[in-house]
Order: C-alpha cells, then sequence, then structure tokens
C-alpha cells in the first residue's frame, strides 16, 4: 500500500493544533511539501530548528509506514526556499574566493541537509572540491571548500 506524503503531515499537524494546506511540488532531491498554515513561525521555530525536527519526523513516519516511501522535503511559509538560494549563493561566493585566491574557504557548521544543497551545487565545479568535516561537540559539520588539483 502506497503511502500518502501529504496527508500523513497533514494530520500530524492537525493533531498538534494547526489546520495546514499542504501542497506537493516534485523537485530533483524529491517531493516537497509546501505548509501553510497560521502562526507558521511556531512551524518553522528559531533557525528553522522545529522545520528541521517536523521533516525528520514525517520522514520517519512515512518509513514506517512503508519502507520504499520517498524522503520528503518540507517547508514552512516558503521559509526552506528562501535559506536554500541564500545558502546557494553564500556557496557561490565561497567558490569564487576559493577559484581567486586559492585559498581554502570553511563554511559555518551545517546540518545535513543543508550541506547536501551546498555539495549538490558545487558539485559540477571545475575548479572547487567540497568536502564535509565533523565540528567538535555538535552534530554539526562543516563544509571546507579547495582548489581541485
Amino acid at each position: 500500500m502506497a503511502v500518502e506524503p501529504k496527508t500523513v503531515l497533514e494530520e500530524m499537524l492537525r493533531h498538534l493544533g494547526f489546520e495546514p494546506t499542504v501542497e506537493v511540488r516534485h523537485l530533483e532531491e524529491g517531493p516537497l511539501l509546501e505548509v501553510q498554515a497560521e502562526d507558521a513561525g511556531r512551524l518553522i521555530g528559531r533557525k528553522g530548528q522545529t522545520l528541521v525536527a517536523l521533516q525528520y519526523l514525517t520522514n520517519r513516519l512515512l518509513i514506517q509506514m512503508d519502507a520504499q516511501a520517498p524522503k520528503v522535503i518540507v517547508d514552512v511559509a516558503n521559509y526552506r526556499a528562501q535559506a536554500r538560494d541564500a545558502l546557494i549563493q553564500k556557496a557561490k561566493e565561497a567558490a569564487e574566493k576559493v577559484r581567486r585566491w586559492g585559498d581554502v574557504v570553511e563554511l559555518e557548521p551545517l546540518n545535513a541537509f543543508d550541506r547536501f544543497i551546498v555539495h549538490h551545487t558545487l558539485k559540477d565545479d571545475p575548479g572547487v572540491e567540497t568536502h564535509s568535516v565533523a565540528v567538535v561537540g555538535t552534530d554539526k559539520k562543516a563544509i571546507l571548500l579547495r582548489p581541485k588539483h
């Protein structure tokens, strides 16, 4: 039985006291569930932390229901889309510094989803390679950009 990510997320949010509208879009990285709800800030949380947890829980529920379920991306009030655009811009600017000066550039510690965006953005850049490195005392990793040899 195929599980419907939209329905799972809507039901979870209703249990949390929200009356959401969820739209599904299909991106290269997988299905995107776009949530609109009153008091969206409570679903986003400080620096998107609640949104990260919401996405994690949604994916855990989907996998519990169907081991073949695709991993979904959850966005609330276009927060992730705006943050993604800013992150892509930051990655491109860092890559330009690497190409121009030949120095190693380190981006701030990022969660796994944001690191994926940076690596994906720069994967075809002929002059720059990216590597994730552990950051002591946190579950996040930083990304090092260096010149390709």
